[in-house]
């Protein structure tokens, strides 16, 4: 089963953790999918991770295209499709049990001002057996919370 780590936003920017996650993974050799119902979300992050200069790049692609499979990064709203190792939750995207037993991780991002998304998350400690909860309210990032 994955460990969960659950990034509570009070400060940063979404795009700048998920950034940071996923150089880490990346540098474990994990292939990660980005996970969000949200289509413009998306095409969002995709602009993002283009930014920067060639030590910042982080190929990825979006889902749907012919090279799904080939992507380290695969953005989209559907099932795992680059054989991830790792999974990015993000506006409310959810995971089955079955899907995260063959993960690493799964990391959940949500905005601490979005009361749904509070709630969202909320709902998902709950249910996961191993997770971490991670909060920048000191302005730094600061693990408050793990299970078991």
């Amino acid at each position: 089963m994955a460990t969960a780590v659950f990034y509570h936003h009070t400060r940063s920017a979404i795009e700048d953790t998920l950034r940071t996650v996923l150089r880490r993974a990346m540098g474990q050799g994990w292939r990660v999918m980005i996970r969000s119902p949200d289509a413009d979300m998306l095409s969002v992050l995709d602009a993002a991770l283009w930014l920067g200069d060639e030590t910042e790049f982080l190929p990825h692609g979006l889902a749907g295209g012919p090279h799904d499979a080939d992507q380290p990064v695969l953005l989209g709203s559907g099932t795992v499709g680059n054989g991830a190792q790792g999974l990015v939750l993000l506006d409310g995207a959810v995971s089955e049990a079955r899907e995260a037993e063959g993960l690493s991780r799964v990391w959940v991002l949500f905005d601490g001002a979005d009361e749904q998304a509070l709630t969202r998350a909320r709902g998902l400690w709950r249910l996961l057996p191993v997770a971490e909860y991670w909060s920048e309210e000191t302005g730094r990032w600061e693990k408050k919370a793990a299970k078991p």
